[in-house]
């Protein structure tokens, strides 16, 4: 689950911006095969229900990216941008498109990698910020599990998010556009 939550800054009119991208690609251990509907993407529906809320509440405009169709509520802050087909294209984009004081919202660390270091802030969707101090320990046990599961061991995945997640997600990203809004108000 891939998005980016730009920094609002201020505007000629009374709103702020929210800039979000879900990169929504397939996972293996994640698709449901008797409805490949219910889960195809990497962003869990509850995430992107807390951030559509979240652009709504604070009239922020919001634009997801994805390389296939994801719906989207009627909003004026809400907008979806489909990218091609292809392995981290959708990646790419977010990447392109962080910018410094950005917040992006990834179970993928080596995303939230990039992203940092181009100052831009990384949130899982569990509630917890990875950054500069921690993303290196983070990537090097990817890269260890990683190095497990291609020498045939067995590993398990992330456990399913909780309600508990679900609530540090919101209260965190709350948080942080509380902190921004105070930021830029006039």
């Amino acid at each position: 689950m891939f998005s980016i939550v730009r920094r609002p800054r201020p505007l000629p009119v009374a709103s702020r911006h929210l800039f979000s991208i879900a990169n929504a690609r397939k996972i293996a251990q994640n698709i449901d095969r008797r409805n490949p509907h219910s889960s195809s993407d990497a962003c869990p529906k509850v995430i992107k229900d807390i951030l559509f809320r979240a652009a709504d509440k604070r009239q922020v405009h919001t634009l997801l990216v994805a390389n296939q169709p994801v719906p989207v509520p009627p909003s004026r802050f809400i907008a979806f941008r489909q990218v091609q087909k292809g392995f981290d294209v959708a990646d790419n984009e977010i990447v392109q498109r962080a910018e410094p004081g950005d917040l992006v919202i990834t179970a993928d660390i080596p995303l939230a990698a990039e992203v940092i270091a181009k100052g831009a802030f990384a949130l899982n969707p569990r509630g917890e910020f990875y950054s500069s101090d921690n993303i290196r320990q983070r990537l090097n046990m990817r890269d260890f599990m990683e190095t497990l599961r291609s020498s045939g061991i067995q590993t398990s995945g992330p456990p399913p998010l909780t309600q508990q997640d679900r609530q540090q997600f919101g209260n965190a990203l709350d948080r942080f556009l509380q902190q921004h809004h105070r930021a830029t108000s006039p």
